[in-house]
């Protein structure tokens, strides 16, 4: 990975990656260097509150990056359709005339089983996940993996938050007992079928940093430690800007 002091070329596409924020985003933006495309993996909340979305969104309305791009993590409660909501949480949205927390997010793309394209590269985001008990939860097997078969192939860059199995997913924290955290339906989407350039994550905390398997790069972006507290810094990569392609161009859908 490149140092966060490099310069940022006019073929390249600078990359900036984080994760795993919990309410710290007023800490982290100091430490947030500038670029061209911002990914945030998830978790950028503790509760998925209104107040906390409404925070957020104000911060990423302070990065000067053209496009930021945010996918859910499993402590955004409420921001999965069909999910069931606290009463403090429908309170809060209907006061605001709107139905999901994440209507609040003008200032980033936010992907869910969505892609966009960005100066020719492609972007997909997923934020589903093995862990019981949070928003965006399928049961390891056929479960999830009917969420990751949703992933096109001829990726450039993957986004989930959670990691897939063997990479940054050791989960150290004493009641895990050394437990892998990673998910192995991910892990076999990503190696045999989608084969993304980069794969980037969050979730498992104190895993922060990069991994490879000599075709895809796996990335680790969190920032806060497993206490919660601010620890890491962004990750960044560039990707060659691709042929007849400029950074002028409008982010597509797709």
């Amino acid at each position: 990975m490149l140092r966060l002091n490099t310069p940022i070329h006019e073929n390249k596409v600078r990359f900036v990656c984080i994760s795993d924020t919990h309410e710290k985003m007023d800490e982290v933006l100091p430490l947030v260097p500038d670029g061209d495309v911002l990914i945030h993996a998830g978790d950028f909340t503790n509760y998925g509150d209104v107040s906390e979305v409404i925070k957020f969104n104000a911060e990423m309305g302070k990065l000067p990056h053209k496009v930021k791009i945010v996918v859910p993590g499993n402590h955004e409660l409420g921001f999965e359709d069909g999910e069931e909501m606290t009463d403090r949480q429908l309170a809060g949205l209907s006061m605001l005339g709107i139905n999901k927390p994440y209507e609040l997010l003008s200032n980033c793309t936010y992907l869910c089983d969505r892609m966009v394209e960005v100066y020719g590269l492609k972007i997909y985001g997923a934020p589903w996940h093995p862990m019981p008990g949070y928003s965006f939860f399928r049961s390891r097997g056929q479960a999830i993996l009917h969420k990751w078969n949703q992933i096109p192939n001829k990726l450039d860059v993957l986004v989930t938050h959670t990691p897939p199995l063997g990479h940054g997913d050791f989960n150290a924290v004493t009641k895990c007992d050394g437990v892998l955290a990673g998910c192995a339906e991910l892990l076999n989407t990503v190696e045999y079928r989608v084969k993304p350039k980069y794969h980037v994550f969050g979730h498992i905390h104190q895993q922060h940093g990069s991994t490879t398997n000599g075709a895809t790069t796996f990335i680790n972006a969190s920032i806060c430690d497993h206490k919660l507290r601010s620890e890491y810094d962004p990750i960044i990569f560039d990707m060659a800007l691709p042929y007849g392609h400029t950074k002028e161009e409008a982010l597509l859908m797709i």
